[in-house]
């Protein structure tokens, strides 16, 4: 069997249709001054909805979709990596799987695996609790086949994401934290933003007291700060990262980090694809053909990939 070259991406006549969207301020990194506190405020903004709508699901599946996008964004932003880290969510409910992965460079994906038949029976607005069921939480930073894998798995436990990812901070990296999610259609389509907070150890904030009650006190403030957020002051547009951040810790030392931008980052293409259809053996293209035609859909930007039984086996030298 020969092995074909994958074309580079400007080659691949074929990529989907996809967007090419980049939010420049896509996540907004923040610490107070002299207390130990850190965070970070993720805005999706006209991302989430080219993401979101690649495929058609309930409002509640949606939802939880993007809140997973989101978060997934916010927890990679704080990793110095190379690769790709993802949420990873199995259960026994009508999602059996939620996927979401950021890369280092902020390129983002994801999909919920639906069964239709399940979901019917969780009514208009069943929680993330109802359509995960029971099963686990997957953490991965994955830099590539030569290095190791770090994951953090944990059961889903909780009525919604927050308190699944609360589980994940206290038992896997065992940190104090305060998470917000919040994922809605507004007029101007869907949005979806996450904002964390962690309690990090009082002598590596900058000026921070070494005093153990300073030092908490200052943690259940912001706490307390952190808890009057309303949803509607995430989704919105028009208030700035900066903004929102002023208006919960302008008395608290806030000092606001460099953005990040976040982008469209579906890595589907043909020609990977095509790599994988000349592994298997001639008896199972057979049989995965249809008149002549191999179709492969991507279950992230759920764009389908048409191949012809004869490319196939030109490209992977077959007489």
């Amino acid at each position: 069997m020969g092995v074909t070259q994958p074309n580079p991406a400007f080659l691949d006549h074929d990529r989907p249709p996809v967007p090419d969207l980049v939010v420049p301020r896509g996540v907004t990194p923040f610490h107070l001054e002299g207390k130990p506190v850190r965070g970070r405020l993720v805005r999706l903004g006209a991302l989430a909805d080219a993401l979101l709508t690649r495929h058609t699901a309930p409002d509640a599946v949606t939802r939880l979709l993007g809140e997973a996008l989101a978060l997934t964004a916010g927890l990679a932003s704080a990793l110095k990596f190379r690769g790709s880290f993802s949420l990873q969510a199995k259960g026994d409910g009508p999602i059996s799987m939620l996927l979401a992965d950021c890369t280092d460079s902020g390129e983002l994906r994801g999909y919920a695996r639906v069964a239709p038949d399940k979901l019917a029976m969780y009514g208009k607005n069943p929680s993330a609790r109802a359509l995960l069921g029971r099963g686990y939480l997957a953490f991965t930073c994955d830099q590539g086949p030569e290095t190791e894998r770090y994951q953090g798995i944990v059961p889903i436990e909780g009525q919604d994401l927050t308190e699944m990812t609360g589980t994940y901070f206290a038992t896997s990296e065992q940190l104090r934290s305060h998470v917000r999610l919040a994922c809605a259609k507004t007029a101007a389509g869907w949005r979806a933003t996450a904002f964390i907070m962690e309690r990090v150890a009082g002598e590596g904030g900058i000026g921070a007291s070494a005093d153990p009650l300073e030092q908490e006190e200052a943690w259940n403030t912001a706490l307390a700060l952190a808890g009057t957020l309303k949803a509607e002051e995430l989704l919105d547009d028009d208030l700035a990262p900066e903004r929102l951040l002023y208006r919960l810790f302008h008395q608290e030392g806030l000092a606001v980090g460099q953005s990040r931008a976040l982008a469209y980052g579906c890595r589907c293409s043909r020609s990977r694809l095509l790599g994988v259809l000349e592994g298997f053996p001639t008896e199972d293209l057979d049989h995965m053909a249809e008149e002549g035609t191999i179709t492969m859909t991507c279950e992230f930007c759920n764009f389908d990939f048409r191949f012809s039984r004869e490319s196939i086996d030109r490209a992977a030298g077959h007489a």
